[in-house]
């Protein structure tokens, strides 16, 4: 299980072959991108880290038990991210499909609810709002 707030990329194959096991029937590998809105250049995400990683870790034990999950990874970045680049994956291993779509729904929800990890749009020297 890898649960982290990062600034580096993410190796997404290397998760994939790293926490699969030989009870996965699904897995399901959810990607977050730095989107173009229109008027934006980046976005600076912000973490509070340690309160963060322990969120991180409850939604996993939670999504866990709810789902009957046999693994889940979590690795969310923060910093400055370029349009394109990769903001969150979300990588759930589970017997059968239905479970794994299903959990791995649940905590990119719960993420977006809970956590404390703020967004602001960047275009040129202009800055958005910093919004949760």
């Amino acid at each position: 299980m890898v649960l982290a707030l990062q600034k580096e990329d993410i190796d997404i194959g290397a998760l994939i072959s790293a926490s699969r096991t030989n009870n996965d029937g699904a897995q399901i590998v959810f990607v977050g991108c730095v989107r173009d809105d229109g008027n934006m250049d980046a976005l600076e995400i912000e973490a509070f880290v340690p309160v963060a990683e322990k969120d991180l870790a409850y939604i996993a034990e939670e999504a866990t038990n709810k789902f009957g999950l046999n693994s889940v990874d979590i690795i969310h970045r923060y910093g400055r991210l370029a349009l394109g680049e990769t903001i969150v994956v979300i990588l759930v291993g589970a017997g059968h499909r239905p479970e794994a779509y299903e959990g791995s729904r649940f905590i990119i929800e719960r993420l977006k609810e809970k956590v404390p990890i703020w967004k602001q749009e960047l275009s040129g020297n202009a800055r958005g709002e910093w919004v949760h």
